[in-house]
């Protein structure tokens, strides 16, 4: 068993959470492949991005977040998954998510999400964003049960600070939010 610094600990089948070395290059830009190809499928246009190598993709997004705000899901020198963390003043973007799609289900995503709540929080965010394409209603689901649950121009938000008097409420692939 391996616990992650929010005190959960995880499977073997997960592997470790651990930040991202430069060793883990090739493969997070391999995982980057699959999120590309994900959104293609998801929306049926196999011409996403089909202008470029889309591992390129995550060399842009490790100059931008910088290594020390990326994690991977490592199992004996595996990356099943890894997830980045983009800090802007008091707010944070998680951004993005992959998983190996043999890995889904498995936890992965979830110690990952985990992983970047327990950061934001130990740098004293306020608020911490993800944007799901709006179609995904199993990422929906995922981040709501991460504790995502606040709407914002239909981006969702975890307010590391619980907000007061919310009393008005939407409900989007079937989970509830605050408005």
């Amino acid at each position: 068993m391996s616990c992650l610094s929010t005190g959960r600990c995880i499977g073997e089948s997960v592997g470790v959470i651990r930040p991202y070395e430069d060793r883990d290059r090739e493969a997070c830009r391999d995982l980057y492949r699959v999120l590309t190809q994900w959104h293609r499928d998801l929306y049926g246009d196999q011409s996403i991005h089909a202008d470029r190598d889309p591992r390129d993709f995550f060399d842009e997004h490790l100059a931008t977040v910088g290594p020390d705000r990326i994690w991977v899901a490592d199992d004996d020198g595996s990356i099943l998954g890894f997830v980045g963390l983009i800090v802007e003043g008091a707010k944070g973007e998680l951004e993005p998510i992959v998983v190996s799609p043999d890995a889904r289900g498995s936890g992965v995503g979830r110690a990952l999400g985990e992983q970047v709540i327990a950061a934001a929080r130990e740098l004293g965010l306020r608020r911490l964003d993800v944007r799901p394409v709006a179609r995904n209603d199993g990422a929906i689901r995922f981040f709501h049960e991460l504790g995502f649950v606040t709407l914002g121009q239909l981006e969702l938000m975890i307010y590391l600070e619980e907000p007061k008097d919310w009393p008005v409420h939407a409900r989007l692939a079937d989970r509830d939010f605050r408005a």
